[in-house]
């Protein structure tokens, strides 16, 4: 399983009447949903006795664009998995909405988080069209047909990915590149409020690389969608998300705005890199410089 809100509850006002009276203003609660989407606690998770998350306390604002960063094999994955129920977790908990992830049935799950996993593999043969369709699997009944807002959520996939023209073309022909982006596409066809993504831009070029991470902050401005993203690039991350994750074995060392918590200190702390930091002269983001051996 790869991977909308929680229902909002609404208080009417339906007092009887007399004849002849005015009737009272209907009066309607909504509550404000909270800031929180998303939120590991005490998260303890890894591959039968090799444990590789231990205490895991995490938090992700409602369309926030989070960039979770650190080194190699320290979690980074194995933590996305688990927030997305492919992994299952030993201790701690997951709360989508408030609700604890365990409790929400699988398919109904798909529709409100969705998951772009590091590695994928294409059914032989299928389309590129075909593929990206399957996204709409979890909005579909047992009964329902292809309808037109499953057809334009593919459509609109496939364009806001580069890929329209690939459509019809077989997914093992495709460079990784384009395979790349045919998965990305599936994922967005999901239309998920929350979307999980792990190393999106790998085998991508440095022009599809920039494509795809302003498409996702397009996502989030304009349809509120919450983006989490694992990236190795530093200043890709430093450049595109409000708020960092920064991990080493296994456990959050760091979490903010960019420019409050990447400095110099914690990148050669986390990654052994001594660097400076300056201002990336388009943004104003903060720039890892490293610096010159020997």
């Amino acid at each position: 399983m790869t991977v909308n809100e929680a229902p909002t509850s609404v208080a009417i006002n339906t007092a009887a009447v007399a004849p002849g009276e005015l009737a009272a203003p209907a009066t309607a609660t909504v509550p404000a949903r909270p800031a929180e989407v998303l939120r590991t606690e005490s998260l303890r998770v890894g591959y039968d006795r090799l444990v590789i998350c231990e205490s895991v306390d995490l938090q992700i604002l409602r369309g926030s664009y989070t960039a979770v960063i650190g080194p190699n094999a320290c979690g980074k994955s194995t933590l996305l998995r688990a927030i997305a129920r492919v992994l299952p977790f030993t201790a701690g908990s997951v709360v989508l909405d408030g609700q604890d992830i365990r409790k929400v049935p699988t398919k109904e799950l798909a529709t409100r988080l969705g998951l772009l996993p590091q590695t994928s593999l294409a059914p032989d043969g299928i389309r590129v069209s075909d593929l990206v369709a399957r996204g709409r699997y979890p909005h579909q009944g047992m009964f329902d047909r292809w309808s037109a807002r499953d057809e334009a959520a593919v459509i609109a996939a496939l364009e806001a990915t580069g890929i329209a023209d690939l459509s019809g073309r077989p997914v093992e022909e495709l460079s990784g590149g384009q395979r790349q982006r045919v998965w990305v596409a599936m994922a967005l066809a999901q239309e998920t409020p929350v979307l999980l993504l792990d190393e999106p831009t790998t085998f991508l070029d440095i022009t599809h690389q920039y494509g795809l991470l302003e498409l996702f902050e397009r996502l989030r401005s304009s349809s509120d969608r919450t983006i989490v993203v694992v990236l190795h690039d530093l200043n890709q991350a430093a450049r595109f998300a409000d708020h960092l994750v920064v991990m080493k074995d296994g456990d959050v060392v760091a979490a903010g705005p960019p420019a409050e918590i990447l400095t110099a200190q914690l990148v050669e702390e986390v990654y052994e890199l001594p660097c400076r930091i300056m201002p990336d002269p388009e943004t104003g983001a903060p720039m890892v410089i490293p610096r010159a051996m020997g």
